[in-house]
């Protein structure tokens, strides 16, 4: 592939949902979400549901079960040129399986973007937002400004699963994305030109 097909290739983005609880509400915020974010044509979209991959509470295990988990959403990891976290609001933070996906990876992480949507209560899940953001940061990945939030999220969207107000969540989702994508290119061609090393 030539550079210049490289940089106009759709941006190959990992959309991360967290929540792994019973009952949880994450579906219909990821629903949503990659119904929005698939309207445009610059993204290659690819869901991790956190629930479907149970990885192993402890790391670098060498029992051979661990290796076939992590085989399972690895590869996707290391594939993606960005990503989207999906978070509700735990306690003020986010989910412990998200924190155990992320631990057992580093370099899939280093030199590329990460937006955020998070929904929860009254804070709309921001509390858990602002922890990931120093987690990604010492990753080396690159967290983009602005995110999307549901607060009270159960108020927000209808029997049909669209939000009651969309222009918010979508005016908010299209400047969280463009920011990705504009990050997620540039990244890719400083990945292509010079490899990172940290």
């Amino acid at each position: 592939m030539t550079k210049n097909s490289t940089s106009s290739a759709p941006l190959r983005v990992a959309v991360l949902t967290s929540s792994t609880r019973e009952g949880r509400f994450s579906p219909v915020v990821t629903d949503w979400f990659m119904r929005f974010a698939a309207r445009r044509g610059d993204l290659e979209l690819d869901l991790i549901d956190v629930a479907a991959h149970p990885l192993p509470g402890v790391l670098h295990s060498s029992d051979p079960g661990a290796a076939a988990l992590l085989d399972a959403v690895s590869p996707r990891l290391d594939a993606a040129e960005a990503f989207v976290v999906i978070t509700p609001e735990y306690n003020h933070s986010f989910p412990a399986p998200l924190k155990n996906l992320i631990d057992h990876h580093y370099s899939q992480w280093q030199a590329k973007p990460v937006g955020f949507v998070s929904y929860g209560g009254i804070s709309g899940g921001l509390r858990a937002v602002e922890q990931l953001r120093q987690i990604f940061a010492e990753l080396h990945a690159m967290t983009v400004r602005d995110s999307v939030s549901f607060h009270m999220a159960w108020e927000q969207f209808g029997e049909d699963g669209d939000p009651v107000n969309p222009q918010l969540p979508e005016g908010a989702g299209k400047g969280m994305l463009d920011q990705l994508t504009w990050w997620g290119h540039t990244l890719r061609t400083g990945r292509t030109e010079r490899p990172y090393g940290a």
